[in-house]
């Protein structure tokens, strides 16, 4: 049975993917969840005997009519744990990741900003960050819903020399198309050409409205606050291999 899911927007939070989704949604050669995010992959109940069938039957639950169009799933956590990369290995090994990329430091305060307007972050900017490992400690593969994995993984979320070398540890270079969210707001065009040569999908007949990528300015943590430089030094491996685009290729 061949898999249902051919691709992934699968990575990572807070850099793009809902306008990147949203973009692909409106391809007619394209199918993604009605609600953007599946989260089969990461569900708390995922068993690890499940074969093609069982996911696919999960799947289905999420989508619309696919009418042998490309179906995909757009499920920011995906890249996060390697547990969740061998997961999807097993399932389809020809699969095809889009991964979107933030500077980390952005990336970070955009996460704790959307935590802290949901609730489900109730700590200080700083201290979240400083004992983050602490938070995350012996709770590395726990997938429920108040997971502090989910919720105050600020700082793991920007580890994309981790994150790449597991991708590229399951599949081949090939298989990963790896973007930045700058080039998906500055230049979408150019950005979704790249996306429909990845998928094999020809450009569609009317080109897309443009959809706002939402980038944020993080008042009051201009370039100079204390907590910026903070987050900069704290982040300054992640910055760097963000800046450097290191392990970015195979």
């Amino acid at each position: 049975m061949s898999p249902r899911i051919r691709f992934l927007i699968g990575g990572v939070q807070k850099a793009g993917t809902s306008a990147l989704a949203s973009y692909l949604a409106d391809h007619p050669a394209l199918v993604l969840p009605v609600d953007k995010e599946a989260h089969v992959f990461d569900a708390p109940g995922f068993d690890e005997d499940w074969g093609v069938a069982e996911i696919d039957a999960l799947y289905a639950r999420r989508l619309p009519g696919e009418d042998g169009r490309l179906t995909g799933d757009a499920t920011p956590i995906y890249c996060l744990h390697p547990r969740l990369v061998q997961r999807i290995a097993r399932y389809n090994p020809a699969m095809r990741w889009i991964i979107l990329l933030r500077d980390p430091v952005d990336r970070a305060l955009s996460q704790y900003r959307m935590e802290r307007g949901r609730g489900t972050e109730t700590w200080p900017l700083v201290p979240a960050m400083l004992f983050e490992r602490r938070r995350l400690r012996r709770r590395d593969d726990d997938w429920s819903t108040d997971s502090p994995l989910r919720l105050h993984s600020h700082r793991l979320r920007g580890d994309y020399t981790r994150q790449l070398a597991v991708l590229r540890s399951h599949f081949p270079a090939q298989q990963l198309l790896v973007l930045t969210q700058a080039e998906l707001a500055s230049a979408p065009a150019a950005t979704l050409a790249r996306v429909y040569e990845f998928l094999g999908v020809p450009p569609p007949p009317q080109a897309p409205v443009e959809r706002r990528v939402f980038e944020g300015n993080y008042r009051p943590y201009g370039r100079r606050h204390p907590v910026r430089l903070l987050l900069n030094w704290l982040l300054r491996d992640e910055v760097r291999d963000f800046r450097q685009r290191r392990g970015w290729e195979g």
